[in-house]
């Protein structure tokens, strides 16, 4: 049963019928109780009708023998003011529910002419007058001529000239509501399950006509993940609606994740090329050191294995920004982490030029150091006589310029530059070292902080990049 309800097709045709159960029992309810009070109301005034056509006639002084109370339908008793029965249908045997059980009349010897003891009421009747009052109505059982059933009574009182106040009582039977409301429940407890039978069996091909989509795109997902073939996309029905969309976001995602694990995979291999240079050049030299000692060159052995460092350090790095690392939120003074970067700096090739304005930053002191090297060797491998690092607040943002006086980058090469392990021809001529990571990772630095890097030619020529992250609250200082 657990695993039948896992379906969303059983959950939602469950649901359904629920749902319709319960409103058709409120409705049922409702005109099961409509009918019985309109059938009750109508036996009601029936009833009054034939109470009043008695008391009509006994208003005319008409004889109890000439009432005509033989109708086996409508049972009457006519009752004097002392409570005795003076006149009933003549085959009744049985009343209840009028409060006089007799059912045969005996009337007084001497008819009361009137009733002193009415005088303190309010609305006394006049000789010939019948009540306006709404009747009094009950509901009760007779016995007619040897059947029993329910009848409806309604009770008028009538004044007459010789016969004095009497009470007329008249039943009006409820068989026909009685009749309807089992036909209407009868009907209802057939009818009910058929039609609930009926929407169960609709919701649940409609939902499992809808849900056919989401079948086929699962069915396609798990195919792609049994095959690792990312370039498959599931299905997208062209209906416009909720499924649709999910198609086109699921065929999204795994454009993402395609385009995701082909970046990774070029990096691995661009990676893997990288290292083996300096692995080969490096066991090259030591090999040659071990059969020849007086040829070991040891200035090479140590650049290479510099260079094995710093791609090292830089692959972990962007390890760690592709898992997420987040910068931190310690404060930075971009001129002070300018000055001290360049002091430590014995290497460069061309003199490097400061104009540092202080402008904090809230981010990783570590990585914004790297960012600010990667920029400096760049611009060290490129210029001619000089190489300018620059901070200044610029509204609310902090900005560092690197700027060289080199040959600057083409236009259609400023977006291909940041990409990983990307060199332009003329950097790999130079072949000092760079594996093409400086870059890339400084965007991606940036863009951790929340900023951008960009580069744009330089007002003097040559290639000025420019980094721009939020500057700290009431950092910027003149």
């Amino acid at each position: 049963m657990k695993r039948f309800f896992c379906s969303v097709r059983a959950r939602a045709a469950t649901a359904a019928t629920l749902v319709v159960a319960i409103a058709l029992v409120a409705a049922g309810a409702a005109v099961l109780l409509s009918l019985r009070v309109n059938l009750t109301d109508q036996a009601s005034g029936q009833a009054e009708s034939g109470a009043r056509g008695v008391a009509s006639r006994l208003a005319g002084n008409a004889p109890y023998g000439e009432l005509e109370l033989d109708d086996e339908d409508q049972p009457v008793q006519v009752v004097d003011s002392d409570g005795r029965l003076v006149a009933a249908s003549e085959d009744l045997e049985r009343v209840s529910g009028t409060g006089v059980d007799a059912v045969k009349p005996r009337p007084a010897s001497t008819p009361p002419k009137g009733d002193d003891d009415d005088d303190d009421e309010s609305e006394a009747l006049e000789p010939g007058e019948i009540s306006d009052d709404p009747a009094r109505v009950t509901t009760g059982s007779a016995t007619v001529d040897g059947e029993t059933a329910d009848y409806r009574f309604a009770a008028v009182e009538v004044n007459t000239e010789s016969k004095g106040d009497l009470t007329v009582y008249a039943g009006a039977p409820l068989a026909a509501r009685q009749s309807a409301v089992s036909t209407a429940l009868t009907s209802m407890l057939i009818g009910f399950p058929l039609l609930l039978a009926v929407i169960a069996g609709v919701t649940w091909l409609v939902t499992r006509r809808a849900l056919r989509p989401v079948d086929a795109i699962r069915a396609e997902m798990a195919a792609i993940t049994a095959s690792e073939d990312l370039a498959r996309r599931v299905p997208e029905p062209d209906t416009h609606d909720e499924i649709a969309r999910l198609a086109t976001t699921t065929n999204e995602t795994l454009a993402a994740l395609q385009t995701s694990v082909e970046r990774q995979r070029r990096f691995v291999a661009d990676a893997s090329h990288e290292l083996r240079s300096p692995i080969a050049s490096l066991r090259t030299q030591l090999e040659v050191g071990a059969a020849h000692p007086e040829l070991l060159d040891v200035d090479g052995a140590v650049e290479d294995t510099v260079r094995l460092q710093e791609l090292a350090a830089d692959l972990l790095l962007l390890a760690r920004l592709d898992a997420g690392e987040k910068p931190g939120g310690g404060r930075v003074d971009l001129a002070a982490l300018a000055r001290e970067e360049l002091s430590q700096r014995t290497r460069d090739r061309v003199d490097v030029r400061t104009d540092l304005a202080n402008v904090e930053v809230t981010g990783s002191r570590g990585q914004l150091s790297r960012v600010l090297g990667n920029l400096v060797n760049n611009a060290q491998r490129h210029a001619r006589s000089h190489v300018t690092v620059t901070t200044r607040a610029d509204g609310t943002w902090a900005v560092l310029e690197v700027s060289d006086d080199g040959e600057g980058v083409a236009e259609s090469e400023r977006d291909r530059i940041f990409e990983r392990f990307v060199r332009l021809d003329d950097a790999r001529a130079r072949d000092d070292g760079g594996a093409g990571l400086g870059l890339a990772i400084a965007r991606d630095v940036a863009a951790r902080h929340g900023g951008t890097l960009t580069v744009r030619e330089a007002p003097g020529g040559g290639a000025l990049f420019e980094l721009r992250v939020p500057g700290a609250a009431d950092s910027r200082r003149g």
